[in-house]
């Protein structure tokens, strides 16, 4: 593995925060623009919210279900993609372009593609398209972010891979560090990494320092008196960044 990269410890702090509490972090460290470049731009749904986080190295691949000809094509498609999928270090995550979108015409995912990505190191997927067999694919630990549901999978093998995709009005590059949840996912910059975990951290235990107990602790306490711990409060926690990060935080 990359030296620069997160280690396996690392990855497991990393699940211990939702997608919201990283952006937190990473806004800090990034040269990019955090209000427009790095989380999805259109809404998805998570399929298995009970699973928590997901945190993985983007898999990336195109499908068009719609499409007999693709399977025609290459009848060997699979089994290159799957030999791609294990070439490649875990954990991972599945990022799939559906091109057939906005229509939703076949599902890439169900019970025995999720036990098999599993068997391959893959933690879970973000698909710009449909899932089915929801029950099947939880029992087999394979988390999903998906557009929605549907019956059928149609013509759903990989046309192209390990190349860059776009879902939910996100750009992936394959072996991104991606951080998903509920609220949706975070590609994060390769160049973030090796910074990422500090910094989630740290802006976490800024909040729980500051602006949190400011607004909790109001027993008692005039409204007068709870701006004025909260305004306090508030210019602590830009100190705390901005000490930090040379940032001023997000309050």
């Amino acid at each position: 593995m990359n030296p620069s990269r997160p280690t396996h410890s690392e990855i497991l702090q990393l699940k211990r925060w939702n997608t919201p509490t990283i952006y937190n972090g990473w806004e800090q460290i990034t040269k990019h623009d955090a209000s427009a470049v790095g989380f999805n731009l259109e809404e998805t749904r998570d399929f298995m919210p009970q699973m928590g986080p997901m945190v993985g190295y983007a898999i990336t691949v195109m499908v068009e279900p719609s499409k007999a000809e693709h399977p025609e094509r290459n009848p060997n498609a699979w089994s290159e993609y799957r030999e791609y999928v294990a070439s490649v270090p875990g954990p991972k995550i599945v990022v799939v372009q559906d091109i057939d979108r906005p229509r939703t015409i076949g599902a890439f995912w169900g019970e025995v593609n999720s036990n098999i990505h599993r068997a391959l190191g893959c933690v879970g997927t973000i698909i710009d398209g449909a899932i089915r067999d929801l029950d099947e694919m939880t029992n087999a630990g394979f988390k999903a972010l998906a557009r929605r549901m549907c019956v059928g999978h149609a013509f759903s093998c990989p046309i192209r891979w390990n190349c860059e995709v776009e879902v939910f009005g996100r750009k992936v590059q394959p072996g991104q560090l991606i951080h998903a949840d509920k609220h949706g996912f975070l590609a994060v910059p390769p160049e973030d990494e090796s910074r990422l975990l500090e910094a989630a951290r740290f802006m976490d235990t800024n909040e729980c320092e500051t602006l949190i107990p400011a607004a909790r602790d109001v027993a008692g306490k005039s409204s007068a008196e709870v701006l004025a711990a909260i305004n306090a409060a508030g210019r602590k926690f830009g100190e705390n960044a901005r000490a930090k990060f040379g940032r001023k935080g997000e309050w």
